[in-house]
C-alpha cells in the first residue's frame, strides 16, 4: 500500500490465538457452504456501476449521491434476521451495496455503502479464525446467531469488523466502503491515527480497507459480539439498488497466504469499477468480462 503503516490498515493479516472459550457459549446450526457454490452467480437486479467516484455534497458535506449508485429516498429501515441468516457465501455477496450506520453518542450518524466484503467459512476453512471448530474468547462471536459483529485487533492498533453469518464459525468481513455521509467526521477519525506530515486524504480514500473502515467509523473492540438487528448504534439499512450480476468481481482474498490451498479460493467480492474497492485484481476482471 505504499508504506508500512499502511500496509497495516489494509488488514491483510488473520492472526489466530489459542484462548479456549467454554462450550457453554450458544452453538449454530452445522453448516458449511460447498465450494461450488462460489461459482454460482447472484440474483441482483443490474445497476450501472462504471465510471470513477464523484459524490454531490449538501451544505455538511455530507454525500447525498454517487455515480456508481442512484440514491433514492432514504428509508431509515433495518436489515432484519432474515437478510442475516444466509449461508456465508450467499451474505458476503448480499452485503454489497447495503449502508453501514453508525450512530455516534453526540447523534451524528456515519454511513457507507458497502463495495466489497470476503467470507470465512469456519471449519475447513484453514484462512478462518475458526477453522476447525475451534472456538476461543477472541472469536465467540463467530459462533452466534447471523448479525453478531466479530470485531477483532491487528497488531495491537487496529480493528477489523465481521458479520456472523449461518454456519458453524462462519463470518464476513467488511472489506472497504463508499462513504456516503459524514465524511468530515470520518477525515477527522482518520488522521487521528496518521502522521501529521501526511498528505490529506481523499473522500474514496476513507473506507478502502478494511481497518480504515473501523477507523472511519470509529468501531472497537467494543462493539464486538453487537447485534446488528437490534442494537441503537451500529446497524445496516438497504441500498437503494443492488448491483447487478455483471458488476460483482469474485476473486482470492487479500493477506491469507498462511491458509495454504485456502488462499486461492474465490471468496472475496467486490463491485466492478468502484473507485473504494481496497484491492482490484484486473486479471481475474478480464477473465470474467470475458466469460461475459
Amino acid at each position: 500500500m505504499g508504506t508500512y503503516w499502511e500496509f497495516f490498515l489494509t488488514g491483510n493479516e488473520h492472526p489466530q490465538q489459542s484462548l479456549r472459550f467454554s462450550r457453554m457459549m450458544p452453538r449454530k446450526r452445522k453448516w458449511l457452504t460447498p465450494l461450488n457454490a462460489v461459482q454460482s452467480k447472484p440474483s441482483f437486479s443490474p445497476a450501472d456501476t462504471s465510471g470513477s467516484l464523484t459524490v454531490v455534497l449538501d451544505g455538511n458535506s455530507s454525500p447525498v449521491s454517487s455515480k456508481y449508485f442512484t440514491e433514492k429516498k432514504r428509508t431509515s429501515s433495518r436489515l432484519g434476521t432474515d437478510f442475516f441468516n444466509q449461508p456465508c457465501i450467499n451474505l458476503a455477496k448480499s452485503f454489497l451495496g447495503q449502508i453501514l450506520v453508525h450512530k455516534l453518542p453526540d447523534g451524528r450518524e456515519l454511513r457507507g455503502r458497502i463495495v466489497e466484503t470476503e467470507a470465512y467459512l469456519g471449519g475447513e476453512d484453514a484462512a478462518s479464525h475458526s477453522k476447525g471448530g475451534k472456538q476461543t474468547a477472541r472469536n465467540a462471536a463467530m459462533f452466534m446467531k447471523p448479525g453478531t459483529l466479530y470485531v477483532y485487533q491487528i497488531y495491537g492498533i487496529y480493528f477489523c469488523m465481521n458479520v456472523s453469518s449461518q454456519g458453524e464459525g462462519a463470518a464476513v468481513l467488511l472489506r472497504s466502503l463508499e462513504p456516503l455521509q459524514g465524511l468530515d467526521t470520518m477525515k477527522q477519525l482518520r488522521s487521528a491515527q496518521r502522521k501529521a506530515s501526511a498528505k490529506p486524504l481523499k473522500d474514496w480514500q476513507l473506507c478502502n480497507g478494511p481497518s480504515k473502515l473501523c477507523q472511519a467509523f470509529s468501531i472497537n473492540k467494543s462493539f464486538d459480539q453487537k447485534d446488528l438487528v437490534r442494537d441503537t448504534a451500529v446497524w445496516m439499512e438497504p441500498g437503494s439498488e443492488a448491483p447487478g450480476e455483471e458488476a460483482v468481481v469474485t476473486a482470492a482474498r487479500i493477506g491469507v497466504s498462511y491458509g495454504g490451498e485456502w488462499a486461492q479460493k474465490p471468496l472475496r467480492f467486490y463491485i466492478r469499477g468502484n473507485k473504494c474497492v481496497s484491492v482490484v485484481d484486473k486479471k481475474v476482471e478480464s477473465e470474467q468480462g470475458a466469460a461475459d
